[in-house]
């Protein structure tokens, strides 16, 4: 039986298809369109799914939508309509989308999919849509369900239990009270945008100091034992205004919102250190009622807030269960799977059978390509490559340009879904390079300098670089993990100082370790473990750099500019080659250097940034 999961119309649209209960393909439409957070039907990422499971339309069951959009609108209606005449103009600008779209959604999922689709649609909760992906693809039988983001219909977290093929959510938290909301209205008062600019956020806290955390717990939130919060709204206003934040707010913490793109401050790197407290604590504590109400071992968890990588990494060290599994795709894309798993195991009542690791492959669910199909691309242009068939005298060649500090564009094997490049759409580098962050943040990936790159860590050698269990598992880049005392280095009373200067560029200069290009200031590092099951030629390679430098760590960060998705094709992985100061590129079995390109194949650099927002 073929199950097409949709999720749209908020954020990151996305379709997901699973056959008697396997996980075939999912992908999010931005991939395709080109167009960062891409929130509408996702028609080619549909495309893209009933391809890779060589059918068509009418092989499809059932579709499934992530949440139940008739809810939604009640919601949305009774908070706009409480708060009148304020709250008018953001309904007047939400009701022609509902009227066009969100309230016809089954004859617009027939439209799309044609007359050769007769199967059943089916509507899932929001919440349950993240339960069903976060348990079902978990390795574990049984497990504590906690989810967290910023509303669903009503609900905007949740607490739960999944046994074989059930799940039952017994708790929830409610609009307008919600953690995901709290984080992305402090995301826009210190200038980022809500909805994609939170791990920025997050990669700042580091950098300030938690000065503003009792303040926040007593005057806008009352975080409760349960991990549950209640927040004073006459400092929010995205119940009824175009802003997240009301002039209370501002008032309390000392002036509007920063202007973004303007000069960070010690306001800025403090409010966010306070809020990344307040939300730790209250996932900790959701976490420890869980484990309280549930009485399991294990815990999965999926929503927005769970993409926090930093206080999944305190639950891990801190918290009360064995082991975690957090959906890679945990956002509102990852609800598409959900739907579809959902409907499969609870709805049509199919048996689960979990497998060991995961049944998520990696997350490598999106397009791969052919050698031939490659060949047929880089001829066209009149690019210049080597052709490496071998694939060991490839693995020497890309590990020897690590070895010499170069930066590499690696394109291999299926995209990966959900918001990290894992290894398959990944820029990588040496991570000992004291200049690395740097060249990547400013000239490759054009964005902040204070931004920290993740690790990828050999797994059998995790617990020998950062302060983890031997082999513990990250494979999805969720975790957040002191680097290990033995690879630290002691910083000299001139770097004492540069840690002190009010420009972040200085301070993410200063080498904390002989990985300085993956250590953050903190001494911390959101760890991605690699492992030859699910990773292959990524792990063989990171092998063989391994056995030429001593070291078992790469520079990972995703293949894409600031404000582009992650690549998918191999044209968009060689414009963006060609449109930054990386080194080299690796398209499945081709090596491009920058060096032996021809004058005229690249294209216009300010053109290509200006399309994704950057001028």
């Amino acid at each position: 039986m073929n199950i097409l999961g949709i999720s749209a119309f908020f954020h990151d649209s996305a379709a997901a298809l699973i056959r008697d209960g396997e996980i075939i393909a999912a992908a999010q439409e931005e991939r395709f369109t080109r167009r960062k957070h891409d929130d509408r039907y996702p028609g080619k990422a549909v495309a893209f799914c009933l391809e890779q499971g060589c059918m068509s339309p009418a092989d499809v069951d059932a579709a499934v939508f992530f949440e139940r959009p008739l809810l939604k609108f009640e919601r949305l209606l009774e908070t706009h309509l409480s708060v009148s005449p304020r709250g008018f103009e953001p309904l007047r600008r939400a009701l022609p989308l509902w009227a066009r779209q969100k309230l016809h959604l089954p004859s617009l999922i027939r439209d799309q999919l044609g007359r050769g689709f007769k199967g059943e649609i089916y509507f899932t909760d929001h919440h349950e849509s993240h339960a069903a992906s976060a348990f079902f693809p978990s390795p574990f039988e049984e497990a504590a369900i906690l989810t967290l983001d910023a509303v669903g219909e009503w609900a905007t977290a949740s607490i739960g239990v999944g046994t074989g093929n059930r799940i039952e959510l017994t708790h929830e938290m409610q609009f307008p009270h919600s953690l995901g909301m709290l984080y992305s209205a402090f995301t826009y008062y210190t200038g980022f945008k809500v909805n994609s600019g939170e791990y920025k956020l997050m990669g700042l806290a580091p950098y300030g100091e938690p000065r503003y955390a009792d303040l926040i717990r007593e005057t806008i939130v009352d975080l409760r034992d349960d991990g549950s919060i209640w927040l004073d709204m006459s400092y929010f206003d995205y119940c009824h205004g175009l802003r997240m934040t009301s002039d209370k707010f501002h008032q309390l913490f000392g002036g509007p919102p920063r202007e973004p793109e303007s000069m960070l401050t010690q306001k800025e790197m403090d409010l966010a250190a306070s809020v990344q407290a307040v939300t730790e604590e209250a996932v900790l504590r959701s976490a420890r009622y869980a484990h309280e109400v549930t009485g399991k071992s294990n815990l999965v968890m999926a929503g927005g807030v769970a993409l926090n990588c930093v206080a999944n990494g305190r639950l891990r060290r801190e918290g009360p269960f064995d082991e975690i599994w957090v959906q890679p795709a945990a956002g509102d894309a990852g609800g598409a799977l959900g739907a579809a798993l959902q409907v499969w195991h609870c709805v049509l009542n199919n048996p689960r059978r979990p497998l060991a690791g995961d049944s998520q492959r990696g997350s490598f669910l999106g397009p791969r390509f052919e050698n031939s199909d490659i060949e047929l691309f880089l001829d066209s242009l009149g690019a210049r490559y080597r052709r490496l068939d071998d694939e060991a005298e490839l693995l020497d060649e890309v590990a020897g340009l690590l070895d010499e500090s170069k930066v590499i564009g690696w394109f291999h094997g299926r995209m990966e879904y959900g918001p990290r490049a894992l290894g398959g759409r990944s820029i990588i580098g040496d991570p000992r390079s004291p200049e690395m962050q740097a060249v990547m943040n400013l000239k490759i990936k054009f964005r902040e300098s204070f931004r920290p790159f993740a690790p990828c860590v050999l797994r059998e050698h995790v617990h020998e670089v950062f302060e983890t269990r031997p082999e513990e598992d990250s494979p999805y880049m969720l975790f957040v993990a002191p680097v290990h005392e033995d690879w630290r280095v002691d910083l000299s009373a001139e770097d004492q100082i540069k840690m002190q200067d009010p420009d972040l560029r200085t301070r993410v200069s200063v080498a904390r370790s002989r990985i300085p290009a993956i250590t953050h200031v903190d001494y911390s590092a959101r760890i991605q473990t690699v492992d030859a099951e699910r990773h292959g030629r990524y792990h063989r390679m990171m092998k063989r750099f391994h056995e030429l430098t001593g070291c078992p760590v790469i520079v990972n960060t995703s293949f894409n500019i600031r404000g582009e998705p992650i690549v998918c094709t191999p044209e968009d992985a060689f414009r963006c080659f060609m449109a930054t100061d990386m080194d080299a590129l690796v398209l499945e079995d081709f090596v491009l250097l920058k060096n032996e390109q021809p004058a005229g194949l690249a294209p216009d650099v300010e053109t290509y940034r200006s399309q994704f927002g950057l001028d």
